[in-house]
């Protein structure tokens, strides 16, 4: 099983990695958007493909408004650890707070998946996400941009066939950048 350290991740080369984002406060949209801009003009970062947005219920804490979903793929001369850290510095920008587990936020952006690792785990970040293969938040906009990327053995688009996608609709919202 491929576990690396997290110093050895960093080398002079540049990884894809696949992110989640979302949000169900505020102009979401328009945060979303904004996020994704700010990771296309970011030095170690290259924004590769965007998804369509997707209006999707919410999951886990059920009693909240629907939230807006989309996937990225990006190449980064980050390690896994400094991606994390970049992402939740723009969660923190758009305003995110974590006072209830599942609930409510202005902007969520999770790291799904890192070029070549398998398995990682450290005390702030697992990759693959743990959760990514039973969410159709994340699979179905995953699958639009990364069909053939392979989690715990199995294709997204094999995940994204067996998890259950009621209420998810795609926006007619496309991201480009300014």
């Amino acid at each position: 099983m491929n576990k690396p350290k997290a110093e050895e991740l960093r080398d002079n080369g540049w990884k894809r990695a696949w992110l989640g984002l979302g949000g169900n406060i505020g102009d979401v949209i328009k945060t979303l958007g904004n996020a994704l801009e700010d990771m296309a003009h970011a030095p170690a970062i290259r924004l590769k493909a965007v998804s369509s947005y997707y209006r999707t219920p919410p999951w886990g804490k059920t009693d909240q408004n629907q939230f807006v979903n989309v996937c990225c793929e990006i190449e980064t001369g980050l390690s896994p650890e400094e991606l994390l850290q970049f992402c939740l510095n723009l969660e923190k920008k758009y305003g995110r707070l974590r006072e209830v587990k599942w609930g409510p936020r202005t902007l969520d952006i999770d790291v799904l998946a890192y070029e070549n690792i398998d398995h990682y785990h450290s005390e702030t970040l697992d990759i693959p996400h743990p959760l990514m293969t039973k969410r159709a938040f994340v699979l179905e906009p995953l699958n639009e941009i990364a069909p053939d990327l392979v989690i715990n053995g199995r294709e997204v688009k094999a995940w994204k066939n067996e998890c259950q996608n009621e209420g998810i609709v795609v926006l007619p919202t496309h991201f480009t950048i300014r």
